[in-house]
């Protein structure tokens, strides 16, 4: 439980830089962003399955940059279910996307399954 939590709160954060950095991404109150962010992981743990299977011909075509179009259909499947988030294009989409991906891997690096933050040493004798 600690680490849904966790990856929300996360997912909050790249939401945040997102909507600081580009200029199409806007998001208005604390509130939606915990609902977008609760929102984008339940849409990327069924919907984007879905899709990603139905585009993978695509996706096998171009090498798998289709995937950006479909984490950028994602943030804006998101942003159109909420009224105070809103994407002002193509590109925004794009750009909150990989924003929001770059955040969540980095962080995710640093955290374990449990959602306990884990270093691990390797020592050599």
């Amino acid at each position: 439980m600690a680490g849904i939590i966790l990856r929300t709160l996360i997912t909050m954060l790249g939401l945040f830089v997102a909507s600081a950095v580009i200029p199409g991404v806007q998001i208005v109150g604390a509130g939606t962003f915990i609902i977008a962010a609760v929102l984008l992981g339940l849409v990327n743990g069924f919907v984007r399955p879905i899709a990603f299977v139905l585009t993978l011909p695509l996706t096998i075509v171009t090498l798998g940059l289709f995937l950006l179009v479909l984490n950028a259909a994602m943030f804006g499947l998101v942003a159109a279910m909420l009224d105070n988030f809103s994407v002002a294009g193509f590109w925004s989409a794009i750009f909150g996307a990989i924003i929001v991906g770059i955040t969540s891997t980095i962080a995710s690096w640093y955290i374990g399954p449990e959602g306990r933050y884990e270093v691990f040493v390797i020592r050599r004798d």
